[in-house]
């Protein structure tokens, strides 16, 4: 049973690996939060809460803001040309995303745009995955060692709940790339606030 999402809200359809998925709301008294997102008691470090505002200029946004980003995500109509201008992007590692995800998000685990332990960009074969991400997924351009931030997609990063550092490594990183901070978004509640507002979820 699908239940209102908000006022004005009933459900938002997104496309997630080529198949339609309408994102709705559980409501049914007996739906519950899914065994994986259980766990309050975690050991910090690495697992510490972080905090409301992950950087200057990069704003935290809930669930109805993610909601109209993915909308903002799709394709309008069968005469759209390019890419659209934002990706909700799904900071986590394989094993999590086969737990479920948000339906129009893309995984890109947060390993594959990070730094290393002593600040450092990845060098050789890490490297070029970093550079090919940038360039074909979030649309920023390069001229010889200068990147081009103009036409970069606005990102929304996620990961598994407030307790979670991909997302917010992730973000940390790109700015010092020098990505534009109002092009980054931080869902901070991530997937465990996602599936406790009853919300739509997808497992591929």
């Amino acid at each position: 049973m699908a239940g209102t999402i908000a006022e004005g809200v009933s459900s938002v359809e997104v496309v997630h690996k080529d198949k339609k998925v309408v994102i709705t709301r559980a409501d049914s008294k007996e739906a519950v939060i899914p065994a994986a997102y259980l766990k309050t008691g975690r050991h910090c470090p690495p697992f510490c809460i972080q905090p409301m505002q992950i950087a200057k200029g990069v704003e935290t946004i809930g669930e109805l803001e993610v909601l109209k980003y993915l909308d903002t995500a799709q394709p309008t109509d069968e005469s759209y040309i390019g890419a659209p201008p934002v990706m909700v992007v799904d900071s986590r590692t394989p094993e999590w995303i086969a737990r479920g995800t948000i339906p129009g998000s893309v995984n890109i685990p947060w390993n594959r745009i990070s730094i290393d332990e002593a600040g450092g960009f990845p060098i050789g074969e890490e490297l070029a995955a970093f550079t090919r991400i940038l360039i074909n997924q979030f649309g920023v351009n390069k001229a010889g060692e200068i990147w081009d931030f103009s036409n970069a997609k606005t990102l929304i990063l996620f990961c598994n709940g407030i307790w979670c550092g991909q997302s917010s490594a992730n973000i940390k990183t790109l700015l010092r790339l020098g990505y534009p901070a109002d092009k980054l978004k931080w869902y901070r509640g991530g997937m465990q606030d996602w599936v406790a507002a009853g919300l739509t979820t997808v497992n591929k």
